[in-house]
């Protein structure tokens, strides 16, 4: 009966997007990529698949994409930074977000805002809201754009990828996106472990020359 309801909501992801075309695409993913409940699972492989079957550009499908990421990542990132400061700013000692924390803040995504931002559009959960704090931190907007056009291609180009070669088949699709998402962790967490490695090495080269 599930599989039945899963081949049923596939067909109808599948015949909207068909309808709707790159615009849709880009739509959804930028749901997807803000804070609404939307997962690019759902969007991104069904785009392969007809990219797949000579119904649509691959390079456009991805384009489009990583496009609707990029908006809905920009989207959160206003948000945070016309309503999220402000906020804090006037009330924000009711909470503990003190001027200091919020200059903390400032500071943190003035040095490792690239990084952040980058293995935050790459695991679950917190790709969509790692925008929010880099908002309320007024991150460099040249360097929040970038970043995140890169962590979220690599997450578009995978499930697109996966939908191309895999087509309608949501078991195989769950089962290598289960894989991959335990990979990319790995990655992030080997990742981060390097950049911590890297800085502190830089810091001791600095304390020795001195």
């Amino acid at each position: 009966m599930l599989s039945g309801f899963l081949s049923t909501v596939i067909q109808w992801l599948v015949d909207t997007i068909g309808a709707m075309g790159y615009w849709g695409i880009a739509g959804l993913m930028f749901l997807e990529s803000s804070f609404f409940p939307f997962p690019s699972e759902v969007v991104m492989p069904p785009a392969g698949y007809l990219a797949h079957q000579g119904q649509m550009s691959l390079t456009l499908a991805l384009f489009a994409g990583i496009a609707g990421s990029l908006l809905g990542a920009l989207f959160n990132y206003w948000l945070s930074l016309r309503f999220g400061r402000p906020f804090f700013i006037k009330y924000g000692k009711h909470f503990g977000v003190t001027d200091e924390v919020l200059d903390k803040a400032d500071r943190f995504f003035e040095r490792h805002g690239h990084i952040s931002m980058f293995i935050g559009r790459l695991i679950p959960v917190i790709r969509q809201y790692i925008s929010l704090p880099a908002g309320l931190a007024r991150m460099n907007l040249t360097r929040f754009c970038v970043y995140t056009t890169l962590g979220a291609g690599i997450w578009v180009v995978i499930l697109t990828m996966l939908g191309y070669w895999l087509g309608a088949n949501q078991e195989l699709i769950r089962h290598y996106l289960s894989e991959i998402s335990v990979a990319l962790c790995a990655f992030c967490s080997l990742f981060v472990g390097v950049y911590v490695w890297r800085l502190k090495r830089r810091a001791s080269q600095k304390q020795t020359e001195k």
